[in-house]
């Protein structure tokens, strides 16, 4: 459709132009008409299944034709008639002929103007090109999806034919350690190593010659002679990124000043590349990170499911052989006392007295099952006694220090205390029977902070394995956006630490 409204507003243009200035055609309405054929065709083209993937080139081929059509019938129209008058018969021929010459000059005008340049640019800067056509196609490489070694070569090669350069050199590199990337000829790697004090200067500094390098990029220089030499420094947000080394042969021409800010711009133009680089690596970094924290949280989700279903087998399993039984066998001996209470009293008598004393032992098996459950004596008493109560009941010497802790929400004191009950069980299992142990629990720092230290032998972290205990611990503190860290030497003992943010609860 934008084709043929394209080519019919031309025509008629056009049409109308010949009307006034030639006379010609006498009836302009059936040529619109036939004109108007035109439509039709360009639905049909559209259509067409070998046409359409370039529909888009043709309408706009279309559009500038026509538009070039406008432009000179318009010109023709102002000069001629606003300026003039209409021509008579004798001059309506030239006219048509100088029209059609404007329009085919006007057409050939993009074509023979890349090729003039050319011409151009050959008698002006004999086989090289023009200075700044190195800025123009490394800026349309910027814009494709060109690996940046590749681009950078292609820098030094276009860099080295436009300027007729005998080498060019592309260093790249942060904090100061530059790296050869791209050399021509090639040279293969070589390190640079700026220091604290140069690295600012360079990075402000402009294109520099020989002169400043012998004082602040002295390396550069060996190998180099006397030849003409220019380095643009690469640097984005005063951040030295890497050097352009530009060198013609010894005795040849010095670099002009339109050389030296087509090198200021190309260094511009290279650092946006390379921060892009950055950029790119920054965020593929960050999501290589998400993805491991995301697979580390699925993993914990499933020990979490795990261990819980095992703490539920756990309790199942202790109720079944502990109080079940116990309950079992004093439901039995009930009704044998009730059946001696009539014949035997005394034996009657004597048997509740046993089954009293079974009942208090079934009781305090229920309470150490529900201590391992969760202790009445947190939820009542808090974290500090609840840590007291379990450092009273541990086999070796336990010191709990928790003065000025305070109260926290279920959670977070459930967690705090069974990741310090399970340090306390472990140091119990490793310390040693004369160890003593050291419970630690304070708030700092908008976080609630633990330790459980024992002086018994350590071990080496690197070699030994920390086990399915403390990967318990970290699955419980990390649920809550903890953390949680073990240190351990020979011969110095261990120390479990972990972190809980309050603000998390």
């Amino acid at each position: 459709m934008g084709c043929a409204v394209a080519v019919l507003v031309g025509s008629a243009l056009v049409t109308i132009a010949l009307r006034l200035l030639v006379g010609w055609p006498r009836g302009g309405v059936p040529l619109l008409c036939a004109l108007s054929v035109l439509v039709p065709a360009a639905f049909a083209a559209g259509a067409s299944p070998r046409l359409a993937p370039r529909a888009d080139r043709v309408l706009v081929a279309t559009v500038s034709l026509a538009g070039l059509c406008g432009v000179v019938v318009t010109t023709y129209l102002i000069v001629v008639i606003g300026l003039g008058r209409v021509p008579d018969d004798s001059e309506r021929n030239l006219l048509l002929l100088s029209m059609v010459a404007a329009a085919l000059a006007a057409a050939l005008y993009l074509p023979a103007r890349a090729r003039l340049a050319r011409f151009a640019n050959s008698l002006v800067y004999g086989e090289r090109q023009a200075p700044d056509e190195v800025l123009r196609t490394f800026g349309s490489r910027l814009s494709r999806a060109i690996p940046l070694d590749e681009l950078l070569l292609q820098l030094a090669e276009s860099l080295r034919k436009t300027m007729a350069l005998a080498a060019v050199e592309v260093w790249t590199g942060t904090g100061g350690v530059l790296e050869r990337v791209v050399s021509l000829p090639e040279q293969g790697r070589a390190r640079l190593s700026l220091g604290s004090k140069e690295q600012p200067v360079v990075a402000r500094a402009g294109v520099s010659g020989p002169a400043w390098l012998a004082v602040w990029l002295p390396d550069l220089l060996e190998g180099r002679d006397d030849a003409p030499l220019r380095v643009a420094p690469v640097t984005s947000s005063g951040e030295l990124l890497g050097l352009i080394v530009a060198q013609r042969r010894a005795g040849g021409d010095q670099f002009t000043e339109e050389e030296e800010r087509v090198l200021t711009e190309l260094a511009r133009q290279v650092a946006l590349a390379l921060h892009n680089v950055q950029l790119d690596s920054a965020l593929q970094a960050s999501l290589d990170e998400v993805r491991r924290q995301a697979d580390e949280l699925r993993a914990s989700r499933a020990r979490i499911v795990a261990t819980s279903d095992e703490a539920r087998r756990r309790i199942e399993r202790d109720l079944h052989d502990g109080a079940q039984q116990h309950l079992v066998a004093m439901a039995v001996g009930l009704r044998l006392a009730r059946d001696l209470a009539e014949d035997d009293p005394a034996a009657a008598g004597s048997m509740l007295d046993q089954l009293s004393a079974q009942l208090k032992e079934t009781i305090q098996e229920l309470r150490n099952l529900a201590h391992g459950i969760y202790p009445p004596l947190l939820v009542d008493a808090g974290l500090a006694e609840a840590l007291r109560a379990a450092a009273n009941r541990s086999p070796l010497r336990a010191v709990v220090e928790a003065d000025g802790v305070g109260r926290y929400p279920a959670d977070l004191e459930a967690a705090a205390y069974f990741c310090c009950l399970e340090a306390l069980q472990n140091a119990g299992k490793h310390a040693g029977a004369g160890a003593t142990v050291t419970i630690r629990v304070r708030e700092e720092a908008g976080g609630l902070l633990f330790d459980v230290a024992d002086d018994g032998p350590g071990f080496d972290t690197t070699t030994k394995g920390l086990g399915q205990g403390f990967v318990n611990m970290a699955d419980r503190v990390g649920a809550i956006g903890g953390r949680l860290r073990v240190e351990s030497k020979p011969g110095e003992g261990t120390t479990i630490s972990g972190t809980i943010p309050l603000g998390t609860a």
